[in-house]
């Protein structure tokens, strides 16, 4: 069987059970050692159903696949225009495949020991300044419900750090309001005490005590912000309104779902907060991800340096 040319596109390959079934005990593995979010299983789950089609067409298999195909694959892919990161996360989900088959003694060696990783840059987080901040908060419309739930979300989203999924999925049990923490399960199942600070925990007990009913309207539900239907408002009705009031803040940069987590994380570290703090109220089990954050602050004293120094 001839070999595609770089780049050229491949009729859609069935994948066979026993590939599948490899795949699925893989995945079950990883979820059940480390807790992985559903997006991550997602990533792994096509990386290497990916590289099983075109096995396919090789008439190889995953278990089979020695190091020279999986160098053939990965030039193919990049040849087709997959960027650096895509790559990078294509070789890491095939690295975690052949290591958990060679500790289970399902294979004998990882063909993917002596590949070298595409090199990164390290992008900045985007962020927004405080002035930026004060006007997405003011931007919902306090004279109607919505409005106010909108900015008790908006408020406790800056005040904590959360990230958007936290924030949807929260329910009434994680708040206390006596002592103004919200506690949150984290990647990887870990727990984090996150104080909430007077402004947002006067929201929140505000949209709790006199909103939030009048939003259920005598049904029952648990999440602090609930949806239509039983469960919480989703991830993307959410980032719908963001988007809105963004327009109406008129903030013209691109903002993401994570947006107002780097500020807060950002704005801690120009203000003076210890690096190893603010990876405690993110979450973040390496200091390492928290350490871009004081790459964000260098960048914003150049950029004063600049607009105020005489000789900037």
């Amino acid at each position: 069987m001839s070999e595609p040319r770089a780049g050229e596109a491949e009729e859609p390959r069935l994948l066979p059970d026993l590939e599948r079934q490899e795949i699925e005990r893989f995945l079950d593995a990883v979820w059940l050692e480390q807790g992985l979010s559903d997006h991550t299983l997602a990533a792994y789950r096509s990386d290497l159903q990916g590289f099983a089609r075109w096995l396919v067409g090789r008439r190889e298999t995953l278990l089979g696949a020695r190091r020279e195909l999986l160098l053939a694959y990965i030039g193919v892919r990049a040849a087709a225009g997959a960027s650096a990161r895509t790559m990078a996360r294509l070789l890491s989900s095939l690295r975690k495949f052949y290591r958990y088959q060679v500790r289970e003694g399902r294979s004998g060696e990882d063909p993917s020991a002596r590949i070298d990783s595409p090199r990164l840059g390290r992008p900045l987080p985007k962020s927004l300044s405080e002035a930026e901040v004060e006007a997405l908060l003011a931007a919902p419309d306090l004279d109607t419900a919505l409005g106010q739930r909108d900015r008790t979300m908006l408020e406790l989203l800056y005040a904590s750090g959360l990230r958007v999924s936290e924030l949807v999925s929260l329910r009434c049990a994680q708040i206390n309001l006596r002592q103004g923490v919200v506690q949150i399960i984290g990647k990887g199942n870990r727990e984090r005490l996150v104080p909430l600070g007077e402004e947002a925990l006067d929201w929140v007990q505000r949209y709790a005590r006199d909103v939030r009913p009048a939003l259920l309207g005598g049904r029952r539900n648990d999440f602090m912000f609930p949806g239509r239907n039983d469960g919480p408002m989703t991830r993307h009705a959410f980032w719908h309104r963001l988007k809105r009031y963004a327009v109406r803040a008129g903030i013209r940069c691109s903002l993401s779902p994570h947006t107002l987590r780097h500020a807060f994380a950002t704005h801690l570290v120009n203000h003076g907060a210890d690096l190893r703090v603010v990876q405690m109220l993110l979450g973040h089990s390496d200091l390492s991800t928290t350490q871009i954050y004081t790459h964000v602050a260098r960048e914003r004293l150049r950029e004063l340096h600049a607009a105020h120094h005489p000789r900037g």
